[in-house]
C-alpha cells in the first residue's frame, strides 16, 4: 500500500499545473461550504441573541385598528385601556408581569443637540418583561406613573447622540417643548430581528405620554410576561376570554384585539434562518460536486495517457486490484489536498467576510470536518470509475497502445 501511495504522488507531481487546476475545484467547493455554513450559523446565532433581547415568555396584546361591518363600512377603533392591563395581571393566573404601552415619534432636544426618536410610554414592569438592564440611573417607578411625572429613561443610541461623552442622568431634555428629567440610561440591546435599533428610544411613564404628549386615554398595546414559556398557551386563552368579556363581545363577533407570542415569532424566524443555512450549504455543495467532476475528467485523461504504463505493470504481475487502488489513491490524494487547502481558504474567507463585510459568521468544527470528509468521498466516488476502467484494460492491448 505504501508503494501505491508513492506511485500516486509521483504521478501527481509529474503534472503539477494540471494537478493544481484539478484540486482548485475541490478547494472552491470545500471553501464555499465552510464560508456558507459559517455565515448561516453566525446569522442563526445573531437572530437567537436578538430574540433573547426581546424578553422571555412575552405576549403582546395589540388592538385591531379597524372593524368591517356591512352597514358602517370600515371605522377606526381603539380597544385597549390601562384598565384592561390591570385586569389581566389581576385575573389571569398564567400572567406574571404586565405593562401598558403607547408609542409615538417626536424630537428630543438637549442644548443645541436634537434627535428624532420613538417615545414609548410604559409601566414599571416593562424593564422586567424585556429583561433590560440599566447602564446608569433608575427605571420608571409606579409613583412616576401615578403622578404623570416628567421623567424619562434614554436608550443608549439616544443618550450617545444627545450627550456624547457627558453623563446624562439628572440632566434635562425637552420633548414637545416640555422639560423632562433624565433618570436613567438603558444598556445597549442592539438590533431587533426586524432590523430596528432597539436603543433608539426614550421611555416615559405611559400616563405621561398619554395625557401630556399625545392627549389620549387609550393605550397602543399591552406587554405581558407569562410565568413560564409553556404557560403562554394558557395565558393566551385566559387573556382572550377576559378581554372579550370586558369588551362585551358576542360569540358571533370577532375579537377586537390580537394576542401575539414572541415564541411563535421566534420559531418562525429561526425556521427561516435554518432554511437559509440549508440553501446556502446546498449551493456550496454544488461547487464541490463540480470539483468532483473535474477530478473524474482528469483521471480519465490520465488513464488514457498511461495506458502503456498500465499494460507494463500488468505484464510484470500487477493485479486488477493493484491498478484499481493506484488510481483510486491518486484521486483521493488530489481531493484530500484540495480539502486541506479548502478548509484553510474557507476559514480565512469567513474571517475576512465577517471583519470587512459586517456579516456575522460562526465557524463550526463539525461542518469543517464534514466538508473535509465529503471532499474525500468526492475523490473516491468520482475516482472509482476511471480507476475501474484502468484496472479492466487488456494487458496485451495496453502494451500495443501508442
Amino acid at each position: 500500500m505504501t508503494s501505491l501511495f508513492k506511485i500516486a504522488l509521483r504521478a501527481i507531481m509529474r503534472n503539477k499545473l494540471r494537478s493544481s487546476l484539478t484540486i482548485l475545484g475541490i478547494v472552491i467547493g470545500v471553501g464555499a461550504v465552510i464560508v456558507m455554513v459559517s455565515i448561516g450559523q453566525g446569522a442563526k446565532s445573531f437572530v437567537e441573541k436578538q430574540l433573547e433581547s426581546l424578553g422571555t415568555n412575552v405576549l403582546i396584546i395589540i388592538p385591531v385598528s379597524t372593524t368591517h361591518t356591512a352597514t358602517r363600512g370600515t371605522t377606526g377603533t381603539i380597544t385597549l385601556t390601562p384598565e384592561d392591563a390591570f385586569a389581566i395581571v389581576r385575573e389571569c393566573s398564567a400572567v406574571y408581569y404586565i405593562s401598558p404601552g403607547i408609542r409615538t415619534t417626536t424630537q428630543v432636544v438637549y442644548g443645541n443637540m436634537n434627535w428624532t426618536t420613538g417615545v414609548s410610554g410604559v409601566g414599571p414592569d416593562y424593564q422586567l418583561i424585556r429583561n433590560w438592564s440599566l447602564k446608569s440611573g433608575r427605571f420608571i417607578t409606579q409613583q412616576d406613573v401615578n403622578t404623570m411625572a416628567k421623567v424619562c429613561v434614554l436608550g443608549n443610541t439616544v443618550a450617545t447622540n444627545l450627550f456624547g461623552t457627558l453623563y446624562p442622568v439628572n440632566k434635562w431634555v425637552r420633548v414637545n417643548n416640555m422639560p423632562f428629567k433624565v433618570v436613567g440610561v438603558l444598556s445597549p440591546k442592539g438590533q431587533s430581528p426586524t432590523g430596528q435599533d432597539q436603543d433608539d428610544t426614550v421611555h416615559m411613564p405611559y400616563t405621561t405620554v398619554q395625557r401630556k404628549i399625545m392627549g389620549v386615554t387609550y393605550i397602543g398595546y399591552i406587554l405581558a410576561s407569562t410565568i413560564t414559556a409553556e404557560a403562554r398557551f394558557e395565558a393566551t386563552d385566559q387573556i382572550t376570554s377576559l378581554l372579550r368579556q370586558r369588551h362585551r363581545l358576542r360569540s358571533s363577533e370577532e375579537s377586537d384585539f390580537t394576542v401575539i407570542s414572541q415564541v411563535e415569532f421566534a420559531s418562525t424566524v429561526m425556521e427561516t434562518s435554518h432554511t437559509m443555512s440549508i440553501l446556502l450549504g446546498s449551493i456550496a455543495l454544488v461547487s464541490l460536486f463540480v470539483g468532483g467532476i473535474g477530478i473524474m475528467n482528469i483521471m480519465l485523461v490520465s488513464t488514457t495517457e498511461r495506458t502503456r504504463e498500465i499494460g507494463i505493470r500488468m505484464a510484470v504481475g500487477a493485479k486488477e486490484k493493484d491498478i484499481l487502488f493506484q488510481f483510486l489513491i491518486e484521486s483521493t490524494v488530489l481531493s484530500s489536498l484540495g480539502g486541506v487547502v479548502g478548509v484553510i481558504v474557507g476559514i480565512v474567507v469567513s474571517k475576512v467576510v465577517s471583519y470587512y463585510g459586517g456579516w456575522p459568521s460562526l465557524l463550526s468544527p463539525p461542518s469543517i470536518a464534514v466538508a473535509f470528509l465529503f471532499s474525500n468521498m468526492v475523490g473516491i466516488f468520482f475516482g472509482y470509475y476511471p480507476a475501474r476502467k484502468a484496472s479492466r484494460l487488456n494487458p496485451i492491448e495496453a502494451l500495443r497502445y501508442e
